[in-house]
């Protein structure tokens, strides 16, 4: 046996040899599989980790969060299925936090933080916390996180016009430096807020989940070399560019437009906000151009120019790969985004921000509409595009303590496609994987409300061949005064159906007082509205539009819907064409199909 031990020169060639040794194997199929599986996992496991140590139960219950992991330049390796509106605020982050520090002034152990709503697109309430990755002392990677915090100040309940009254504005700061935490500044932001221990436990939370992808990642780096992984990122990203493409070019090339409106920007109540996108397909590239938009508003809706090329590439995504893990920068390579600064989705300093999701939302259903006649077997009806959000708040007179409950996302119904009926009870596309908190945690945690209602919502889906999905309707009842906001939309621009499918109802809101007289919102929007203990508020989430003729659809698939409460016996003879009799015996209730009738009334 040789024990030499070989000289500077012999071992520096030794490393570089197995460095390309090594950067090749990245091109064996097995080894990228390895690695884009472990991509995967990194970021799962980041999700679990932010969810078992998150206070807050919009993140641990609704998971209104998502983490990543980001190359150098900050564009998206992989994150964890989430809210898909977020994957792009996350990178615009991590990209203005480069261009601020630049490259050699990130160092490891540095935790940087923002909820800049210009830079992420969103509002104040999303801290977006950056951990960089480094290997043999060079950056290679970040490990972030965006979660929504319960609260971060402001003005409390009503309308916000700039975003001065939406509260703390963390401009681009380094939380943590070289591994020291800063405490000046977390003090500052811990009085900030309504409730800091909340806060606070939410920071070590998304703090602990991007120390998990950064020390699963530097693993990764250390098992394969920086060469190999890297080299396995990048065929990461040109596969999936492919894949895109290539489902692109299935579509027909041409220029393609479709609109909708909103109910009003809370300020101006009755004036529609119209949304406008146009869709240009030309090879194996599709351009979405949202110039048309509406200028930005008065009131809290407006979402930054990041929201508004998200909510193009959630659209693009699930036109050409809405399967394919992990979600990566490569997969929108062939889509261009046209967005002028100063609309409703790319608005600019100091618009309002607070409701900032639900414009982009309707834009994803726009794409869809204009791409119906040429995709017909590729999207989907109009959904009801919303999340069915209220705030409660006030001062339990049972403990004398302050309490801000927040009612949602709730489901609703998704719009029906060629081949099936709509998804029922299902949150709105923009919000992906985030749940609605059952009803036995609310009301362990808010001990001043009961959930006396929660189920599906007969007649909302809109009819057709293929049947849109149906929403849902939650009534919760208050024990203590309080007062309630709500920022509801689309309760007038009903989700459309396509191919002769009829809309599905629109969303609403009302409250019932504990006498029995109802308070009735047209617009969806209520501004510090007083709730008396007893009364209840009822969020009604509207239905997905159907596809196809309502009278093609099968009378047994009627009469099942019948059966199953969810659609009426009325609606079935009105917008079926299905006569359904009702027999009764004692206490129980059949229903029968009337197949004559059900003839005659469909010649007719």
């Amino acid at each position: 046996m040789d024990t030499t031990t070989p000289a500077a020169g012999d071992t520096a060639a030794a490393s570089d040899a197995t460095a390309a040794a090594t950067a090749t194997a990245a091109t064996d199929p097995i080894t990228a599989e390895i690695i884009r599986a472990c991509l995967v996992s990194i970021t799962d496991e980041m999700k679990t980790n932010l969810m078992r140590t998150a206070y807050n139960l919009i993140i641990y219950e609704a998971q209104d969060f998502t983490v990543g992991l980001f190359d150098a330049n900050g564009d998206t390796i992989s994150v964890g299925l989430g809210l898909p509106m977020f994957v792009g605020g996350l990178s615009d982050a991590i990209k203005a936090k480069i261009a601020f520090y630049g490259p050699d002034g990130i160092k490891p152990g540095d935790i940087l933080l923002t909820n800049d709503a210009y830079i992420m697109g969103s509002h104040l309430n999303h801290m977006i916390f950056t951990l960089p990755v480094f290997h043999e002392g060079r950056l290679v990677a970040f490990a972030a996180s965006m979660a929504h915090w319960l609260d971060v100040g402001g003005l409390l309940g009503g309308t916000t016009t700039d975003i001065f009254a939406e509260g703390l504005q963390i401009p681009i700061v380094k939380l943590f430096k070289e591994g020291v935490q800063d405490d000046e500044l977390t003090r500052l932001i811990a009085t900030n807020v309504r409730f800091p221990d909340l806060a606070m436990g939410d920071l070590r939370a998304q703090v602990a989940a991007i120390r998990t992808g950064e020390s699963r990642m530097r693993a990764l780096l250390e098992r394969y070399g920086a060469d190999t992984v890297q080299a396995g990122i990048t065929g990461l990203f040109d596969h999936s560019e492919e894949l895109a493409r290539q489902a692109v070019r299935a579509i027909p090339d041409g220029d393609y437009r479709a609109e909708a409106y909103m109910d009003d920007d809370g300020v101006h109540t009755g004036t529609p906000v119209p949304i406008r996108v146009r869709v240009v397909v030309d090879g194996d590239r599709m351009t979405i151009d949202l110039s048309e938009m509406s200028p930005q508003v008065a009131g809290y809706f407006n979402s930054g120019a990041t929201a508004g090329r998200s909510a193009a590439q959630v659209a693009f995504t699930c036109l050409t790969s809405p399967d394919r893990r992990p979600i990566n920068t490569g997969a929108v390579r062939p889509l261009e985004v046209v967005l002028p600064p100063g609309t409703v989705v790319s608005a600019t300093k100091p618009a309002a921000m607070r409701w900032w999701m639900t414009y982009p939302m309707t834009v994803v259903d726009c794409v869809f509409k204009a791409l119906a006649d040429v995709l017909p077997d590729g999207v989907v009806a109009g959904h009801y595009a919303d999340l069915g959000m209220t705030m409660s708040y006030g001062v339990d007179e049972a403990t004398g303590r302050f309490f801000q409950f927040l009612g949602g996302p709730q489901g609703g119904g998704w719009g029906a496609t060629s081949r099936a009926d709509g998804q029922s009870a299902t949150i709105c596309i923009n919000d992906g994987d985030t749940h609605n908190a059952p009803a036995e945690v609310i009301e362990s945690k808010y001990p001043m409300v009961t959930v006396e209602e929660y189920g599906l919502r007969e007649d909302s889906g809109g009819p057709g061949r293929h049947r849109g999905g149906l929403g849902t309707r939650m009534r919760v009842r208050m024990h203590t005064a309080a007062r309630l906001d709500s920022w509801i939309e689309r309760t007038s621009c009903a989700p459309w159906g396509l191919a002769g499918g009829r809309p599905g109802l629109p969303n609403g809101i009302h409250i019932e007082r504990a006498d029995g007289e109802p308070v009735t919102f047209p617009n969806g929007k209520v501004g510090r509205a007083e709730i008396n203990a007893g009364d209840c508020h009822v969020v009604e989430l509207g239905g997905g539009g159907g596809y196809g003729d309502p009278y093609e659809r099968p009378a047994g698939r009627v009469l099942a819907d019948v059966r199953a409460g969810y659609v009426s016996v009325a609606s079935a003879r009105e917008a079926y064409g299905v006569v359904v009799v009702v027999e009764e015996d004692g206490d129980s209730v059949s229903f029968r199909l009337d197949e004559p009738g059900t003839a005659l009334l469909r010649q007719r």
